[in-house]
């Protein structure tokens, strides 16, 4: 057996022994499957070890089924880019199967929770050490019914997000496979070690095709705009640790896997294509944390971040060069961090005080303050405050596009205009939770449980850590994994070689430091001596403290009533960009139109499938 299959079996038969547990014992349920994650993650650490000492490990192949030059076999390979991939889905599915423990504790259906949670990340990690696209293709349609599947267990508010989700993310797996018999045809196989080995030029009709073709399903699955909509519409209804664990964490590192797959290994994409990528990265960026901002629901806010940091991403692997590439693959993985850990704490808030509504909530920093801290370190990393571990990779981003010969300045800013917008939101989030005055509602709301702050504060800690000694993952993990496995290390001598830059992030962490403590000093010499507390009163009158009380969604509602601005957010709001509703408009006509052909005949119904099938065909021995 290969030392690979463990990654796979693991999860998907701790899901199966969880799945038959009689009810009644939930608790040995989910320290069933905690076991299960925490095994998988000790197997991919161990293969992360060993992966250093080569570019590829556990290469094995077994036939399975052939049909001309598409050949279907159990191909698993794992080189530097699938090995950490997998090492930080694993260790993140195991923090979310032990915040679960908490949070979805006396809910229903937690037999398909756990068992979902498992044989999802089976999937991930077969699709991430698949070396047979058609293999990575059925792992990725696993892992989305899968996700369909979990997010129904947010009951009845949850159905139109699950249902949403299934068929822009089927949509885009259609795209794949279709993507995936193209490339064979050309290349003549569809094993990925074999099609990277000599990359597909993406000139001419037929391979430009076949590279937007893939391009839509890796953008899809990361959501990225304009494919992006399926995720605050998840976030609406479903349990908060399913949306920290696939739409902010796993769906990210699976997209963002099969796009730095076609971007650097499977296609030599013209100029003109990276720009486009480019272009789509900065609207990505702007456009989703601009939504951000006007935001009621914390959940719906979060993910709309989590759609905007897909934007860095696609900015790094658009650039094509080195330096670029390594940034937007460690922000893939700093992403994966800092998100989970913001849902998660909002899943914390929720648990404690019954609600996501940021108008509801504030002043729970003494009563929560791990939470507190946590979220407010992974707010920081978001927006790209130094010395974290956002700000480390967005960085190299940076000097990414620094390096561009066409258009690099003005995508520069708008990423770091992006990053702006993204701290002035995450203020408004800050100040509604933890700081500002507690609504009378929440005066009895206590510190949430052990397991629920445990994994939000070793997230935290992981942001600082990959922020400090950001130059050790970039130097051992991310450099190696691209510059091993592509071409790139050798295109530009040394490149690869420049870390972070000018910027010491260790030093850096010790000036910030001493900063902060020198203001700290000078804070607390203004404040010897004691201010006077007293009521709140205007003009004689006394006022309640609901009555004076700042709300933090307050903060930005000029922008949502700007005037230019207003009648985009009114669109937006109506699903005037949401290509999931304009196709359905468009596939409403198409329907209409064609009922009159609908004469219930089953030889009618017959001829038409006849007619298609005879159409593919031809289409086949054309391009074959």
């Amino acid at each position: 057996m290969s030392a690979l299959a463990p990654l796979i079996l693991v999860p998907a038969l701790g899901g199966l022994i969880v799945l038959f547990i009689p009810r009644g014992f939930d608790r040995l349920r989910g320290v069933l499957a905690l076991i299960a994650a925490i095994g998988t993650s000790v197997h991919a650490t161990r293969l992360f070890v060993q992966r250093s000492a080569g570019p590829l490990l556990g290469g094995m192949e077994a036939p399975l089924l052939e049909l001309g030059k598409i050949d279907l076999s159990l191909a698993l390979r794992m080189d530097g880019l699938s090995s950490f991939i997998v090492l930080a889905a694993s260790v993140l599915t195991a923090l979310v199967v032990l915040y679960s423990l908490s949070y979805m504790a006396g809910r229903e259906r937690l037999r398909e929770y756990y068992t979902y949670v498992l044989w999802v990340l089976g999937g991930a990690n077969a699709a991430l050490v698949a070396d047979n696209l058609l293999l990575l293709l059925i792992s990725w349609e696993i892992v989305t019914l899968l996700l369909f599947l979990l997010i129904t267990l947010g009951g009845g508010a949850a159905r139109d997000g699950a249902g949403k989700t299934f068929v822009m993310i089927g949509a885009s797996d259609c795209a794949l496979l279709l993507g995936v018999v193209l490339l064979g045809l050309l290349q003549g196989t569809v094993a990925l070690s074999a099609c990277a080995a000599r990359p597909l030029v993406a000139v001419g009709t037929l391979p430009i095709l076949t590279y937007l073709l893939f391009l839509v399903a890796a953008l899809t699955k990361a959501g990225a705009m304009p494919f992006h909509t399926w995720i605050p519409k998840a976030a609406e209804g479903a349990p908060t640790s399913v949306m920290a664990f696939l739409p902010a964490a796993l769906d990210k590192l699976l997209g963002i896997y099969l796009l730095a797959r076609v971007a650097l290994f499977l296609f030599e994409p013209s100029d003109l294509i990276r720009l486009a990528l480019l272009i789509v990265g900065a609207a990505t960026v702007l456009l989703a944390v601009m939504a951000a901002l006007v935001q009621h629901d914390l959940k719906k806010l979060l993910s709309l971040h989590a759609v905007s940091q897909v934007g860095y991403m696609v900015l790094g692997i658009g650039t094509g060069v080195p330096i670029g590439v390594v940034g937007g693959l460690f922000h893939m993985l700093n992403n994966a961090i800092y998100k989970c850990c913001l849902f998660l704490g909002a899943g914390a808030v929720e648990k404690q005080a019954g609600t996501t509504d940021m108008d509801q909530l504030g002043g729970l920093a003494k009563t929560m303050p791990v939470t507190f801290v946590s979220m407010l370190v992974a707010a920081l990393a978001i927006s790209g405050v130094p010395p974290l571990n956002g700000f480390a990779s967005k960085w190299l981003v940076y000097q990414g596009l620094m390096s561009l010969d066409y258009g690099g300045a003005v995508f520069l800013l708008a990423a770091l205009f992006g990053s702006a917008l993204t701290l002035a939101s995450f203020v408004k989030v800050v100040y509604s939770l933890f700081l500002g005055q507690r609504p009378p509602a929440l005066a009895s709301v206590r510190d949430a449980d052990w397991s629920l702050k445990a994994p939000i504060a070793l997230l935290a800690l992981a942001c600082v850590l990959l922020g400090v000694f950001a130059q050790v993952p970039v130097a051992s993990v991310i450099e190696p994994a691209v510059g091993r496995t592509t071409g790139l290390a050798a295109t530009v001598p040394g490149a690869m070689r420049t870390h972070l830059g000018l910027w010491s992030p260790t030093l850096g962490a010790v000036l910030l430091l001493a900063g902060v403590g020198l203001a700290a000093a000078v804070y607390a010499l203004g404040t010897v001596a004691k201010a006077r507390r007293t009521t709140v009163f205007v003009g004689g009158e006394s006022f309640t403290t609901e009555e004076m009380r700042v709300s933090g969604p307050s903060f930005y509602q000029t922008i949502r009533q700007a005037r230019y601005l207003r009648t985009l957010y009114d669109d937006a709001a109506q699903g005037a960009y949401d290509l999931y509703v304009l196709f359905g408009r468009c596939g409403q006509r198409i329907v209409d139109a064609l009922r009159g052909v609908h004469d219930g005949v089953l030889g009618t119904y017959l001829g038409f499938c006849a007619l298609g099938l005879l159409i593919l065909l031809w289409a086949l021995v054309r391009l074959g």
